[in-house]
């Protein structure tokens, strides 16, 4: 079974982590790694022959423009991931539209090409966000991986569908890969999740929503997640645990997936999905 293998290309200094140290107005004079652990990662998946979807930053395409030509060059999809990282329910309707706008342009301009999917900052698209699928509508998306069904302390999310559906008219919600175990959806979908924890952890998961739930996963990971000498930012502990922790073997993992499952671009992995909307449209004229 294909699944989703998806990077949120962004630098070091731009999560949610890092934000208590350094504001958006200072990432111009911060030493960025963003093409060097992005590189690696497309290192990676060549040496592998594997497709991915990254959504870019804007702000990283618009720096480091010939980076986005790069993977489209190489074949993968490319996406939009914002172009401040800013939360989502921080923002207003207008405040969204601008950021995510500015972004698109951003990214279609040094790509080349038209982008479909999004993928908020943090999965920050939680209950009480409803009005931001209608903007993505709006802009011409046609899908979006932004919500993560999982408990978290910063964008909580547990009642969300595990699997994909439609927010809107030919727009559909791709969540981060979770398996159901008891009353609980336990987080399988990469990032912290495999770089923190024991590789077992993400191949039992991978293993069980493959061939028990025969569902396709959406998995995701940075380019600092493999950047083990990042410079270490003044922050409180939790944010240093969730930053640092595992760095140094989150490549290795990386590939040992890789090796042992099949993964490729959003378009692929879901393209069953993606085509059912105009399906619906050109039957009934309405989608339910």
């Amino acid at each position: 079974m294909l699944n989703a293998i998806t990077v949120d290309v962004e630098d070091y200094f731009h999560t949610e982590a890092m934000s208590e140290a350094v504001r958006s107005q200072d990432w111009d004079s911060m030493p960025s790694h963003v093409e060097a652990s992005t590189n690696q990662l497309l290192e990676i998946f060549s040496r592998n022959g594997v497709k991915a979807t990254l959504f870019f930053l804007g702000w990283v395409a618009e720096k480091f423009p010939e980076l986005v030509r790069q993977a489209v060059r190489e074949g993968h999809e490319i996406g939009c991931h914002s172009y401040w990282h800013r939360a989502v329910f921080r923002l207003t309707p207008e405040e969204f539209l601008a950021d995510t706008k500015r972004a698109k342009d951003a990214i279609e301009d040094a790509g080349g090409v038209a982008i479909n999917g999004y993928r908020a900052p943090s999965f920050s698209l939680i209950p009480g966000t409803e009005w931001a699928a209608d903007i993505l509508q709006q802009l011409g998306f046609t899908y979006d991986s932004s919500v993560n069904p999982i408990r978290h302390d910063f964008y909580s999310n547990q009642d969300a569908p595990r699997i994909p559906y439609l927010l809107r008219e030919n727009l559909w919600e791709f969540p981060i890969a979770t398996v159901r175990f008891g009353e609980q959806n336990l987080p399988i979908g990469g990032g912290a999740y495999l770089r923190i924890l024991p590789l077992k952890y993400s191949t039992w998961g991978i293993s069980r929503l493959n061939e028990v739930e025969k569902c396709a996963g959406m998995f995701y990971l940075h380019p600092w997640e493999i950047d083990a000498a990042q410079p270490r930012l003044p922050v409180k502990l939790k944010s240093k645990i969730r930053q640092y922790t595992g760095l140094s073997g989150m490549a290795g993992k990386l590939e040992q997936l890789l090796k042992d499952f099949s993964f490729g671009p959003v378009r692929d992995a879901f393209q069953s999905q993606l085509q059912a909307p105009a399906l619906v449209n050109a039957a009934a004229g309405v989608v339910g």
